[in-house]
């Protein structure tokens, strides 16, 4: 007789709940309600796009773009900003597409400062088709000695893994989006498709190398090693001695690869 009562006292209580707005939603509810306090707290402190939280602010975090102005970035062997093939437009840095392929019209940007042990963040999208990158420890040669800046400097890819052929090149998808480019693929390879904004960080720190990409760590690996050397001897990039001995510190950069990609959010803090 007992278990029936019980019984029967837990069917009414689950029907007021359905009365009272639905057991999806007053489920959501409870859960909403019981989320985490660090939780509700992370979210009440997100900031505006191109801006930094106080906690940022205090754990070391700068900005490298605010949404207006380029004072940080420069091009490539260049002594300002390049002119051409890059605008600032809607709080987004934009390098426009001139339908050339790696023959970009404006150049790859670096920035001015050098980073050595640091934490970088920033979004991304990219057009249709469209291939970018990311690239750090970058050594700016230029002149009669010159190189371009990915002969010197590990990259983040940037890619359209649908539609761009690089995605189905390289060796078990080392071209493809959160990949250091040509050498380790991305796994969980968890890239938005082309248009939708990507949340990504390089970690390095005393040769230790993260890649993150939408709140999952993609890649790691060790600067200067016996592997780092044997992975690179392998590799397009063996013929190039800085690309061998990555600088231990150096410029970030962005590429143009000719396709339409877009930045914004973009921040560093020194380890």
């Amino acid at each position: 007789m007992k278990n029936k009562i019980l019984m029967l006292a837990l069917l009414a209580l689950s029907f007021q709940a359905c009365q009272s707005g639905g057991g999806e939603t007053a489920g959501d509810d409870a859960e909403t309600a019981e989320a985490p306090a660090e939780e509700q707290t992370a979210a009440a402190e997100d900031a505006p796009v191109n801006s930094l939280t106080e906690a940022e602010k205090e754990d070391g975090w700068m900005l490298l773009f605010d949404g207006e102005n380029v004072d940080q970035w420069k091009g490539y062997c260049k002594d300002g900003f390049p002119e051409k093939g890059w605008e600032v437009v809607d709080g987004m840095i934009h390098c426009l597409a001139s339908g050339q392929g790696e023959a970009g019209g404006g150049g790859d940007i670096i920035t001015k400062e050098q980073f050595g042990d640091f934490e970088l963040s920033l979004e991304w999208k990219i057009e249709e088709g469209g291939n970018s990158g990311i690239f750090y420890l970058a050594r700016e040669r230029c002149g009669e000695d010159g190189q371009p800046i990915w002969k010197s400097a590990p990259e983040m890819q940037i890619l359209d893994n649908e539609k761009h052929p690089d995605a189905r090149l390289g060796k078990d998808g080392n071209r493809q989006a959160g990949s250091l480019y040509d050498l380790i693929p991305a796994e969980p390879q968890n890239a938005k498709p082309a248009g939708e904004w990507n949340k990504v960080s390089v970690l390095v720190y005393q040769g230790t190398v993260v890649h993150s990409m939408n709140g999952e760590n993609v890649v790691e690996y060790h600067l200067w090693t016996d592997d780092w050397k044997e992975m690179v001897a392998g590799s397009k990039f063996r013929e190039y001695q800085d690309f061998i001995d990555v600088a231990k510190e150096g410029h970030i950069g962005l590429q143009d690869h000719g396709n339409n990609v877009w930045f914004r959010n973009i921040k560093i803090r020194k380890l």
